[in-house]
Order: structure tokens, then C-alpha cells, then sequence
């Protein structure tokens, strides 16, 4: 089907969608399936009439280029014209772009401190503060739900909810091993080491995504471990859940309930459970393709963090910029995010043009 005939398919299909529901007579979960189908396809009909109106314009202004009177106004408003015609019609190809639907999901943000000892966990530490301060520049909400500290404020790893609009679709390109080059706090010497984290961004799961059969299931209480103070716990509130048929172990402590760990615990294996589908589904997709940029592939270094001479290197599209503490406090977060999703977006086009 070409380009055009896959258009005209879809503003048919918009037309048919509204005299349905107009009609009146639908089921209140038939009525729900056809409006989202509507929604979805709304985008894509504002974008062609709004190209098709401004070809039409451009094509009424022919005859005018012969009058006298009008030739200037006409040539004038042709020249804008022929500069807003093909950013019109890129713009309603990246409407033809199939959506992720876990786009617009909160996520499980998981960090982890690499090679580099402490000083491994004390760049953990600035990756979250990072995400921390780009979250409240997108008014997303965020929100512990473990942390295993070292004793100089690094963290070996660390858990935590991002909700809000669009988390998903912004945050995904952020998977991967995060490296920094810099003089340790702990290193009297002087000399720059180089050490790295693991971000690992999932799309949160909902219940009737992942069904989990409780047969599937070990579950361990133990005390709370901590460097001391309120993280310790004279309770066996700690759990421990394994999920036997994937191998899949997640433990929770940051709570003094027991039942909170244990809810906590549940909502992280689901999610870690619909990645590894959502993983799979991919990797089956691309076995005989080229991974495409912000595919989430964790064991990839993505970005290089060099403090010396303040630079911050995304390696997938190339992209330096001299912006290191607007990076880390999440300012200028955006500047590299919005790289990756052009990126994303011309991939696939091309992948839809052939």
C-alpha cells in the first residue's frame, strides 16, 4: 500500500469511526474501543487537512503570478508556501509513526553502581539526583522505593516510581551504562579515574499485563540491614521474593511493614516480568535488524560524563555538550533527550519508507 493509499485508508476509517459514535447505540465498552481508536487517529487527519489546505492555497495562487496588481502578494505568499509545505508533511509522517504503548506509562527506575567502588556509588548518587531534578522541571512525581547505601552517601543501588505525563517516552532513552571521568572524593592523588552505573529504565506494569500464579512464587521474610540508625529494623519486615520460573529475585527493606515490602516487592517483579516480555517481543522483532537507537540495551555505554573540561557525551548520536552541572541538576536534560527522539523518529521513517 503506498503512502497516499495507507492516508486515504485512515481519514476513511476517522469519517466511519465518528458516524458510529454519533449514531448512538453502542455499548459503553464499545463506545471506550471506538473513541480511543478515534483519538489515535485524530492527529493523523488534523496533520493531512492542514497540509492539504496549505497545498490547495499554494495551488490558487497560480493564476495570480500573471496580475499585476497581485503578483508580489502572490509571490510572497507562495515562497511561505514552499517553506511550510514539507515541514507539514514531515510532520504528518511522524504521526504515521507507530506509537509504544507504554509511552505514556510511569516507570520503574532502577540505578546501579558499576566498576569503581564508592566512587562508582557516589556518581549513582549525582545519576539520581540528575533524574530527580529533571522529574520536577517535568512536574513528574518521584518516589524511593529502595535504596542500599554506602557509608559516604554513594548508592550501591536504587529504586524508585517515576509518574507523571509521558514518563516512558522521554525516559526510555536513558537504559544503559552511564561512565564518568573524574578525580574521586576519595582519591587524595589527584589523578582522574574512570567509573561507570547501570540505568535501567522499565515501563511499570499494570496488574492485568503479567498474571503472576502464587504457586510461581518463594517468599522470605528476614530482618532489616542497614548502616544503622532508622534503617534498622527488630522486625522480620524484609522480604525476599523469588519467581521460580524466571529466576527473577527482588528484595525490599525500606519500609518497617512488612506488608509494604511485600506490595512494593510485588509492583517491581511485575515490571521486571513485563520488560523481559517486552524484551523478548523486541529482540524477536530485530533478530535480522540493526538495533536502533534508544533500543534500551543496558549493556551498552550510552553517555560519558567527563568532569575536567565539563563535557557530557551521548555516544549513540554523537552529541557533546559543555553543559555538565545544567545536565546534572536535569536542566539541560532535554537538549540530549530531544537528539535521541529525532533519532528515534528518522529511524523509523526510514524503516516505514522501505
Amino acid at each position: 500500500m503506498s503512502f497516499n493509499e495507507k492516508l486515504s485508508t485512515l481519514v476513511k476509517r476517522h469519517e466511519e469511526l465518528s458516524a458510529l459514535m454519533s449514531g448512538g447505540g453502542l455499548s459503553g465498552e464499545s463506545f471506550k474501543k471506538l473513541s480511543k481508536e478515534y483519538a489515535e487517529l485524530t492527529p493523523v487527519v488534523d496533520a493531512f487537512q492542514e497540509l492539504e489546505q496549505a497545498r490547495l492555497e499554494r495551488e490558487e495562487l497560480e493564476p495570480l503570478f500573471s496580475d499585476p496588481e497581485m503578483k508580489a502578494m502572490a509571490y510572497e505568499e507562495a515562497e511561505r508556501l514552499d517553506e511550510i509545505i514539507p515541514e507539514l508533511e514531515q510532520a504528518l509522517k511522524l504521526t504515521l509513526i507507530p506509537q509504544d504503548e507504554a509511552d505514556s506509562r510511569n516507570v520503574i527506575l532502577e540505578i546501579r553502581a558499576g566498576t569503581g567502588g564508592d566512587e562508582a556509588a557516589l556518581f549513582a548518587a549525582d545519576l539520581f539526583a540528575m533524574y530527580r531534578g529533571y522529574a520536577g522541571r517535568r512536574g513528574w512525581k518521584i518516589n524511593v522505593v529502595e535504596a542500599s547505601e554506602n557509608d559516604i552517601g554513594g548508592y550501591k543501588e536504587i529504586i524508585a516510581e517515576i509518574s507523571g505525563r509521558d514518563v516512558y517516552a522521554r525516559m526510555k532513552f536513558e537504559s544503559g551504562v552511564h561512565r564518568v571521568q573524574r578525580v574521586p572524593k576519595t582519591e587524595a592523588g589527584g589523578r582522574i579515574h574512570t567509573s561507570a552505573a547501570t540505568v535501567a529504565v522499565l515501563p511499570e506494569a499494570e496488574e492485568v499485563d503479567i498474571q503472576i500464579d502464587s504457586k510461581d512464587l518463594r517468599i522470605d521474610t528476614f530482618r532489616s540491614q542497614g548502616a544503622g540508625g532508622q534503617h534498622v529494623n527488630t522486625t522480620d519486615s524484609a522480604v525476599r521474593i523469588v519467581h521460580i520460573p524466571s529466576g527473577l529475585v527482588v528484595e525490599m527493606q525500606e519500609e518497617r511493614s512488612q506488608h509494604k515490602n511485600r506490595d512494593k516487592a510485588m509492583k517491581v517483579l511485575r515490571t521486571r516480568l513485563y520488560d523481559l516480555k517486552r524484551q523478548q517481543l523486541h529482540d524477536e522483532r530485530a533478530q535480522d535488524r540493526k538495533s536502533q537507537v534508544g533500543s534500551g540495551d543496558r549493556s551498552e555505554r550510552i553517555r560519558t560524563y567527563n568532569f575536567p573540561q565539563s563535557r557530557v557525551t551521548d555516544h549513540r548520536i554523537n552529541l557533546t555538550l559543555y553543559k555538565l552541572d545544567e545536565i546534572l541538576i536535569g536542566a539541560a536534560l532535554d537538549e540530549i533527550i530531544d537528539g535521541l527522539v529525532t533519532e528515534a523518529q528518522a529511524e523509523a521513517l526510514a524503516t516505514m519508507n522501505h
